[in-house]
């Protein structure tokens, strides 16, 4: 089982890369559950989303203490404390962030990519859950683009659906992968 969590801010769509990540999951054939963690969170304050992807079926039912995959929507979350907590010797943490980042721990791989740049480039607004779910999706390939792009098109139908969809595939095309 792969267990994903996700750290960003309040209204920048940390529940709904989780929720369009475990449905492209679905997709692909796979198991999946997403779930959020819900506090006094207002926009702007750190909100945490959880994600698990299984070949088989998922009876887990707590939150994600012992991440394999990271991904962090604002670097400026990286100084807290619970964005590191837990993790595995060999996790992976996905930054929005355009500059290259160390944990200090060798095999730990950071993975740094611009988000907000490219969110306001095309379409006008910081909002990165989408461009990171693209490079999630390029690094990773737990989840298919094409399942990424089906779910991404059937929660923002019309317009907001097409630029979303150019985002998630232009972050997957300028991402490295594994």
């Amino acid at each position: 089982m792969i267990e994903i969590r996700v750290h960003g801010r309040g209204g920048m769509g940390a529940v709904t890369l989780v929720e369009l990540l475990a449905k492209a999951a679905g997709y692909d054939g796979k198991y999946s559950q997403a779930f959020p963690s819900f506090g006094p969170e207002r926009r702007g304050a750190p909100v945490r989303a959880f994600c698990r992807i299984s070949g088989n079926p998922i009876t887990l039912r707590s939150q994600i203490y012992n991440p394999d995959y990271v991904i962090v929507l604002d670097s400026g979350l990286l100084g807290l404390p619970e964005v590191s907590e837990g993790l595995k010797e060999d996790s992976t943490i996905i930054v929005n962030s355009g500059e290259q980042i160390s944990t200090g721990n060798p095999n730990q791989r950071i993975c740094c990519f611009d988000a907000t740049k490219l969110a306001l480039d095309m379409i006008g607004k910081n909002i990165v859950n989408t461009a990171m779910l693209g490079v999630f999706a390029k690094i990773t390939r737990i989840v298919s683009l094409q399942s990424v792009l089906s779910v991404v098109e059937e929660k923002f139908p019309g317009k907001i659906g097409e630029m979303n969809k150019k985002l998630v595939e232009e972050a997957y095309n300028a991402t490295e992968g594994e």
